[in-house]
């Protein structure tokens, strides 16, 4: 899904923030020399793309978006960076709107070392050994909770919906998040709904939404609040887990018997994207196997190169609930593709959240 990095800024918190430099890029002209890059909170860090800082000091600018959907909305907007990292389940929607240009993995040095899984994903290949995105990272969504304030529960997303904890829990307020949970516990498929369906997840939904204290993205706050005890389970992002275990918190992060959620991200380039070259620079060095062991070791995220697995040791990976061969990993967990009514679940979506 980002650091997201999803989880140390909630993304819609920095909603505002992307507007902001939205409505000023529409007067203010972007530095030529800079590649523009569209992302998530904390994946600007120059951790990620040292060869590329090497090779052009202060060559990137970047602007945060405040989840796929708001960025999605910025640049259909007109807003137009050189790169954008949006998830692999809205890549298809970009490339509806004539958003993207293809990139050529000719000129993608690292290209062979990114696991087949998610190199053929659908929706990514452009024909003629082109594609639409370049796979980078990836992870997964569960239940974070208190082991010592939540006592053998049972491995199941229910534990969101457990009335002894009303007002103690927290979900994450995005689309491709929350109600594919509630449509996994309505016995819906969460990527294709009739509106009957749909109407199953709602009032699943509305079932779970007195038992919250919030609906948020903002992993921060998540986290200090389940720190304190004032929330015992959440719905959050692998480095959540990451980020409390390392503070002495005693949390789990959760393996529910209907699935974990996975998600995968990436680099897609825009249709005039002026600074192309500097892009596939950029690319390749987010490619570099350091850039994958450091998102690895410090967020307990996935690269999607096995370079970069290869440079972790298994008792860590087993530590970060991580397998070095992330098919092993989508054995047991949902992928989150794309949704065919992804309008219409977040209309729905939106209505229940506000008492409807």
């Amino acid at each position: 899904m980002t650091v997201h990095l999803k989880s140390i800024i909630g993304r819609k918190a920095l909603a505002g923030l992307a507007a902001l430099a939205v409505a000023l890029s529409s007067t203010v002209a972007f530095a030529a020399d800079k590649l523009q890059y569209f992302t998530w909170s904390g994946y600007e860090l120059p951790d990620f793309n040292k060869s590329f800082l090497a090779a052009h000091p202060d060559g990137v600018e970047a602007t945060i978006f405040g989840d796929d959907d708001d960025a999605f909305t910025k640049v259909k907007a007109g807003f137009r960076p050189d790169i954008a990292h949006p998830c692999y389940d809205k890549v298809a929607r970009w490339n509806k709107e004539g958003l993207l240009q293809p990139i050529d993995t000719k000129r993608i040095k690292n290209w062979d070392s990114i696991f087949p899984v998610f190199k053929n994903l659908p929706d990514l290949q452009a024909g003629d050994g082109k594609v639409w995105m370049v796979p980078w990272d990836w992870g997964n969504t569960s239940i974070l909770y208190r082991t010592d304030l939540v006592k053998n529960p049972e491995a199941s997303w229910n534990l969101l919906w457990d009335k002894q904890y009303a007002g103690r829990m927290a979900t994450i307020d995005a689309v491709h998040d929350t109600p594919i949970v509630a449509a996994l516990l309505a016995g819906v498929n969460p990527f294709d709904m009739t509106p009957d369906q749909m109407d199953k997840v709602a009032a699943k939904l509305r079932e779970q939404r007195p038992l919250l204290s919030s609906y948020t993205t903002d992993m921060t706050s998540v986290e200090q609040a389940l720190a304190s005890g004032q929330l015992v389970a959440a719905m959050t992002w692998n480095a959540s887990a990451t980020s409390l275990k390392k503070q002495g918190v005693p949390v789990e992060f959760m393996k529910p018997k209907e699935g974990m959620l996975t998600w995968a991200c990436g680099f897609v380039m825009l249709k005039d994207a002026k600074n192309v070259d500097l892009a596939y620079d950029f690319i390749n060095s987010r490619l570099d196997a350091d850039s994958g062991k450091f998102l690895i070791q410090s967020y307990g995220y996935g690269s999607s190169l096995s370079t970069a697995f290869a440079g972790v040791s298994k008792d860590e990976l087993d530590k970060l609930q991580l397998p070095a061969d992330p098919e092993v990993m989508l054995k047991s967990t949902i992928f989150t593709g794309p949704m065919k009514q992804n309008d219409d679940v977040a209309k729905m979506f939106e209505k229940v959240k506000a008492g409807g």
